[in-house]
């Protein structure tokens, strides 16, 4: 069991946060035509669905929103003969010369992201991919950052980054346990 150790947002700063990530992409997409965003399965479906919510506040336009799930490209899963549970990737729409807003909660070794970007490839070729996270906690394991971030946070190994959100969890929030 976890021990909440420290609050790093609460729901009114992830609100900021969601709004102000949506008026940088919308700045540095220039709009958003041909832009698309992926929710990363689990948490960065909410995110994304929220970040298209403000943009279409701003931009009086909605970007689609798809959600990708990444189990089958981890590769922190072990053979195959390990159990996963594999839930639906849902991108109602062709990916291909769209500029991507990949969404995640948080940002830590960079596999999660490498396994998204894997999946979208296989899926066509988008024109960019970018990547907003709500939390980039540090910790690369691999050569990848994130365009537009909420906050960063400095962590040890040994602590976990925890993010829930109203639309799974019932509270906005991101916490730092141990």
């Amino acid at each position: 069991m976890m021990k909440e150790k420290a609050l790093i947002m609460d729901e009114i700063a992830i609100n900021r946060a969601i709004t102000r990530i949506a008026h940088e992409i919308i700045e540095r997409n220039k709009g958003v035509d041909d832009l698309v965003l992926i929710g990363i399965h689990r948490r960065g479906v909410p995110l994304a669905l929220r970040l298209a919510d403000k943009m279409q506040q701003v931009e009086g336009l909605l970007p689609p929103v798809g959600v990708l799930d990444i189990t089958l490209y981890r590769d922190d899963r072990g053979d195959a003969t390990d159990k996963c549970i594999v839930t639906t990737t849902d991108i109602p729409f062709d990916i291909a010369n769209k500029k991507i807003v990949m969404v995640d909660d948080v940002l830590f070794t960079g596999r999660t992201v490498r396994a998204a970007m894997d999946a979208l490839m296989d899926m066509g070729r988008p024109k960019s991919i970018q990547l907003a996270v709500l939390i980039d906690r540090g910790h690369r394991e691999l050569p990848i950052r994130a365009d537009f971030v909420g906050k960063n946070v400095p962590t040890s190994s040994a602590e976990v980054v925890s993010v829930y959100v109203k639309e799974i969890d019932g509270m906005d929030k991101a916490v730092i346990e141990e």
